[in-house]
C-alpha cells in the first residue's frame, strides 16, 4: 500500500485559508497533511500544524526555496513548527546537520531542481546517481523525487522505478499528480506514497469538493491513507 499524502498547497506555496480548508476535512480517514513553506506565515503553519496534529495526523512540510540561505531559514522553521515530515530541498549536506537530534524525517529532492514551481532537470541516469548520493548522506530518511515535473527525456513512472531500485530509502513521488492514471502509474513504480495538492483545489478527482475527491483517491487500489 502507498501513502497518500493531501498537500494543502496549490502553485506551489501554502493556500491562504489552509486553516479553514483542513477544517473541513477533519473527519476523513487521511493520515498525512502537508504544506509548503511559503504561502503562510510561520505562526500560521505552527497553529495548522498544531490542528494536524492533534487529530492523530502526521505534518509534512515541503521546502520549495530556491537558495541555500532561504531552504536553511525553512529547516529552522521547520523545526520551529515541529513537523514529522521535511520534504524537499536542494543543500541536504547543509540541511541535514541542522535537523541531528530532531525526530523530524528528511526526505530532500533528488536530481537538479530548479524554479518555482520546481522541475526537475536532466538525464535520468543522472537523477538516479544524485539518488544513490543523497541517499547515502547521514541524517536522510529517504527521498523527495519530482517525477511529473520531469523536464528531461523519459517516462515519469520509469524514473520512479529507477529511483525506487537505486536506493534502499521510502520515495515520496511529489508534484503534478493530477489523474487515477498518475496515481496507479506511482503505485505500480514502487514509491512509498505521493502527494497531491493543486489538483484537489482544480477539481482533477471528479469534483469542486475536496472530501469528495480524498474519497476517489483512496478507492484506487493500493491507496492507503
Amino acid at each position: 500500500m502507498r501513502h497518500f499524502i493531501v498537500m494543502l498547497t496549490e502553485h506551489d506555496q501554502t493556500v491562504p485559508d489552509a486553516l479553514r480548508v483542513y477544517d473541513s476535512l477533519r473527519t476523513s480517514p487521511i493520515r498525512h497533511v502537508g504544506f509548503k513553506d511559503v504561502g503562510l506565515p510561520v505562526e500560521a503553519l505552527k497553529e495548522l500544524a498544531a490542528r494536524i496534529r492533534a487529530d492523530g495526523r502526521a505534518v509534512l512540510l515541503e521546502v520549495v526555496a530556491t537558495s541555500e540561505a532561504s531552504e536553511l531559514a525553512s529547516v529552522a522553521a521547520a523545526l520551529e513548527i515541529g513537523v514529522d515530515y521535511l520534504l524537499g530541498g536542494r543543500h541536504a549536506d547543509a540541511a541535514s546537520p541542522l535537523l541531528r537530534g530532531s525526530a523530524v524525517r528528511y526526505f530532500p529532492f533528488a536530481g537538479h531542481t530548479r524554479g518555482h514551481p520546481t522541475v526537475l532537470d536532466g538525464p535520468i541516469d543522472a537523477i538516479v546517481d544524485d539518488a544513490r548520493r543523497i541517499a547515502a548522506l547521514p541524517g536522510v530518511h529517504g527521498l523527495d523525487l519530482l517525477a511529473y515535473r520531469f523536464a528531461g527525456d523519459g517516462d515519469p513512472a520509469c524514473l520512479t522505478r529507477r529511483v525506487v531500485d537505486a536506493v534502499g530509502l521510502p520515495v515520496i513521488a511529489a508534484g503534478s499528480i493530477d489523474s487515477t492514471a498518475r496515481v496507479r502509474a506511482t503505485i505500480g513504480a514502487g514509491a512509498w506514497g505521493f502527494t497531491v495538492g493543486s489538483a484537489l483545489f482544480q477539481g482533477a478527482f471528479g469534483s469542486r469538493a475536496l472530501a469528495p475527491q480524498l474519497d476517489a483517491i483512496l478507492q484506487i487500489d493500493g491507496v492507503s491513507a
